[in-house]
């Protein structure tokens, strides 16, 4: 993406997408729009990887859900400490953990404006007297359902609504 912004530029669009899928911004890889909130959703994706020790990347086993439906739907059944690494849940606080997960779902939220900046993503890791937001959003409001067929060697993908409940009109801007 370097290649493609300026320097002084905060945002735009492109029709020439480059990156690896799992830590593009849904705005940017589905539209070619870019912003600095595309490089906090990143962001959020690796506090994910690291908080899970998982990678956020597709996998073909049956019933398989991406890394951040994952730990929203954790976060929605008021079970975040379930994608916690087990290697980490004798040596990090349960708040702090609990604050870091909050942290990437603000991160990862599906509209980049309730994203949180770069510098309030400072000040909440850094500032335990900060209040920290609720994500409103799921990370994303489709999710993949994967099935997998072995007498064929297949995998197939389609795009589903998560939950009907979310899905939202969507205006042009």
């Amino acid at each position: 993406m370097a290649k493609i912004v300026s320097g002084s530029q905060t945002q735009g669009m492109t029709n020439r997408i480059a990156g690896t899928i799992g830590y593009m911004s849904p705005e940017y890889a589905m539209h070619g729009h870019f912003s600095v909130k595309s490089d906090v959703f990143s962001l959020g994706v690796v506090l994910l990887e690291i908080i899970s020790g998982k990678k956020n990347t597709r996998d073909s086993q049956p019933g398989y859900t991406d890394l951040l439906c994952h730990a929203w739907s954790m976060w929605k059944n008021e079970e975040p400490l379930k994608i916690l690494d087990p290697n980490l849940l004798d040596s990090i606080p349960n708040n702090e953990a609990l604050r870091c997960i909050n942290i990437a779902l603000l991160c990862v939220q599906e509209d980049d404006e309730l994203r949180p900046s770069m510098a309030s993503i400072v000040l909440m890791l850094t500032s335990y007297s900060t209040p920290l937001p609720v994500p409103e959003n799921p990370p994303l409001i489709f999710q993949r359902l994967v099935t997998y067929t072995p007498s064929e060697q297949m995998v197939s993908y389609t795009v589903g609504p998560a939950d009907a409940s979310l899905i939202t009109d969507l205006h042009p801007r």
